[in-house]
């Protein structure tokens, strides 16, 4: 059932270049909903346990991967939110095909991540999801693709580089006589080793999560793709760098991560109020998501870093449901853009003929920034809850980020959709058809579980606590 699940979509993306044009947008539904049918089984069924194979077995690579826990609730909202972007696809870009097989096909490469239990296998995977995204910008991109292109790829490549480095040195000095985790946790690397490797994974992780100073390709990235916002909810999904430093980070490093952890709590705090503090200045509404996003992550990087269970916990809830009102707010900005020809957040009025899309993109935008009973609220303050017990100084700044997140996202909200409408401006249509579903069905998520958190802490709490043990921590 799990190779289902990770390999499906890749099939599916493959199968497109085979139906007739006139299928295309059904088949890729097809592969995208039976997928998430499938991690919902897995999930009814308790999760995945560990399959290990070897794959090539004269350099120590297997094929490791089970689906549990943090890994299970990661994959599942991929696959819920690559269904919602595969429908909104389908209906707004012209042409779809290609547009659907690479959604199809980055989503076999995020599960991949996600269940990946062995260290080379993680790193294929996180190549394979960057590729998809790398040709999205490029054939759908904006007249300025080609140097956000060149940006994106010159930090994810170096940070690439970065991370094969680390890992072969994880097996190198450690004796492993796999790259199996297992076997990499029970070989452990010592000393000042572990800490120049840890440094090394750790810069690869920081691009992805991403951490100030290696965030610069992602306003661009962001900006410059297509104006559907379908790449860039695939983009919200492309956030593993806190679930790798969770997953293999915290478990092969656990003396550097203590070591580090002050460093690392700050350069969090910092990222997430730096970020903000830009954000309120964007007039451009991916560039404010996309600063919005990076403030989030700063939480994420805060509740890992601190090594605290509350923190972590909420730093992976956080890292879950971010994804789901982050990308349909990308959406809802691609049907926004659709209506008025502008990502311009001074437009103005919009709510006056608008109101159904107006309501639900302030109720996502609720979401993101922590209103109680919705999503948000659970993570980030069981971010702030568990971090202060750590560092309460630090933690401190980071509040300071919540409260600016207020005022970006309700400033921009009030200019585009409350501000007075231009005299002579086009005339803006409400929301119609599969549009309701694609802003309704993560915004139904985003109450669920910010009203009910115990499905998905059932999965979180245990898996934390599992890696948490592994290095004493509190």
């Amino acid at each position: 059932m799990i190779h289902l699940m990770i390999f499906l979509p890749l099939l599916g993306s493959l199968l497109l270049f085979a139906v007739p044009p006139r299928w295309r947008e059904e088949v890729a539904g097809f592969f995208a909903a039976l997928t998430l049918g499938i991690g919902l089984l897995i999930w009814r069924g308790g999760g995945s346990e560990l399959f290990s194979v070897p794959w090539v077995p004269a350099l120590g690579i297997t094929y490791s991967v089970a689906l549990d826990g943090v890994s299970l609730t990661l994959a599942l909202v991929t696959a819920f939110m690559s269904f919602v972007a595969v429908l909104y696809a389908a209906r707004r870009v012209s042409n779809p095909g290609t547009m659907l097989s690479l959604v199809l096909a980055m989503e076999t490469g995020l599960i991949g991540i996600f269940a990946a239990r062995d260290l080379v296998l993680f790193y294929v995977f996180f190549e394979d999801a960057l590729l998809p995204a790398l040709l999205m910008l490029a054939i759908y991109g904006k007249p300025g693709r080609m140097r956000a292109l060149v940006k994106f790829a010159a930090y994810t490549l170096f940070g690439s580089l970065l991370m094969l480095l680390s890992i072969i040195g994880v097996k190198y000095y450690g004796g492993s006589p796999t790259f199996a985790l297992a076997d990499l946790v029970q070989n452990p690397v010592t000393g000042t080793a572990q800490t120049w490797l840890y440094l090394g994974f750790l810069a690869a992780m920081a691009v992805k999560l991403p951490l100030w100073p290696m965030h610069a390709w992602l306003p661009d990235f962001h900006e410059q793709n297509h104006d559907s916002g379908v790449p860039d909810v695939m983009g919200t999904l492309y956030k593993v760098g806190g679930y790798g430093i969770f997953r293999f980070g915290l478990t092969l490093f656990p003396d550097a991560s203590e070591a580090l952890r002050p460093i690392l709590m700050g350069l969090a705090a910092f990222t997430a109020l730096y970020a903000a503090w830009i954000a309120f200045r964007q007039t451009d509404w991916k560039r404010l998501l996309a600063y919005a996003g990076l403030s989030h992550m700063g939480f994420v990087g805060l509740g890992v870093f601190s090594l605290n269970e509350t923190a972590t916990i909420g730093a992976m809830y956080l890292l879950a449901f971010q994804n789901v009102y982050t990308g349909a707010l990308f959406l809802s900005v691609g049907m926004l853009q659709e209506r008025i020809g502008s990502l311009s957040t001074r437009v103005g009025g919009v709510m006056t003929q608008a109101g159904a899309l107006g309501g639900m993109t302030m109720a996502l935008w609720f979401a993101s920034i922590a209103v109680p009973g919705l999503a948000g609220f659970i993570g980030e303050f069981s971010v702030l809850l568990g971090a202060f017990q750590v560092q309460p100084w630090i933690t401190a700044v980071a509040t300071l980020s919540a409260i600016a997140a207020a005022a970006y996202a309700l400033t921009a909200f009030q200019t585009t959709f409350w501000q007075g409408r231009p005299l002579g401006s086009v005339r803006v249509w409400d929301v119609r058809g599969t549009e309701w579903l694609v802003l309704g069905l993560p915004l139904a998520v985003a109450v669920f579980f910010g009203v009910y958190s115990a499905p998905a802490l059932n999965l979180i709490q245990p898996a934390v606590r599992g890696v948490l043990a592994t290095l004493g921590g509190q």
